[in-house]
Parts: structure tokens; sequence; C-alpha cells
């Protein structure tokens, strides 16, 4: 068995599928119409109740109980395409984490929330621009040197 791909119920599939690929780039893998797929394992379906045959008032908008993940290796410049799209309705400002990864979280179209986060690589490096050495990054994130230099190989 494998794991294949994760689904969200949308109202609009096209509106959706405009969103998901406009601001993060996502590569259609599938279209049957009412269900679409990426190919990074995101899809997409309209119509939810009728597929899955649940009642169609139980499909909830907003549940805050699911979080869409996302790293962007230039998180300044994904922040100043945030902010070309009024569109959006965000959930706060930026937040630095303790580990110092910043993130943004807003919704899509459906409600569904999203985070993009600063890509963990490019923490790291900014923390050793800024003259630490990798024995203080990897205490200040309680990681390992190890992965610290996994992230770094990661491009």
């Amino acid at each position: 068995m494998r794991y294949t791909a994760a689904l969200i119920s949308v109202a609009d599939v096209r509106v959706s599928q405009a969103f998901y690929q406009e601001l993060f780039g996502l590569e259609l893998d599938h279209d049957y119409g009412i269900n679409v797929s990426f190919t990074c394992g995101l899809a997409l379906q309209q119509n939810f109740a009728w597929l899955t045959g649940v009642p169609a008032d139980s499909v909830m908008r907003q549940s805050h109980n699911l979080e869409l993940c996302f790293e962007a290796k230039d998180f300044d410049g994904f922040l100043k395409k945030l902010d070309r799209r009024p569109d959006i309705r965000r959930l706060g400002d930026v937040v630095e984490h303790s580990w110092g990864q910043r993130v943004v979280r807003f919704y899509d179209p459906d409600g569904h929330l999203i985070e993009v986060g600063e890509d963990m690589g490019m923490v790291v490096r900014r923390f050793l621009a800024s003259g630490q050495t990798l024995e203080e990054v990897s205490a200040r994130m309680d990681v390992s040197a190890a992965d610290l230099e996994k992230l770094l190989a990661d491009k």
C-alpha cells in the first residue's frame, strides 16, 4: 500500500485550481473535470458530498482542523506576491517561531487554512550569515548538527 494524496473539498474546482497554480506554482497531474490533482499529491474535489456520499450540509467550511503547509525558499518574495493578492484573507501577520522559521497563514478560496513557512535550509543559512556558528544554530533550533547539514545540502 502507498499513500497517494490529500483531497480537499472545493466549491469551484477551476477557481481553486487557478489559486494553487498561480500562488504556489503547482503542476497539474490529472484533470477529471470536477477533480484535479497536482504532482505534489494535493487533490481538489468539487461536489465532495456527492463523491463521498456524506450529507451536503455536513461538508464544513473553515473548520480549522487541517492546515496545508508549504515552504518557500524566497519567503520575502512570496510575501510580496501575497501582498499583491488583496482577495486573500490572512490569519494574522508573519510569525517567527522559536526555532527561527518565519511563517504566514491565510485561507484559500474555500476557507482551508494554509501555512507558508520559510524553507528550513534558508533559516539555517540566515542564522549562519548573521555570524552564528553551526553549534549555536543547532542549539537554537534544537536539532543535531547532522540534521542542519542535511538542510544545507537541500538546494
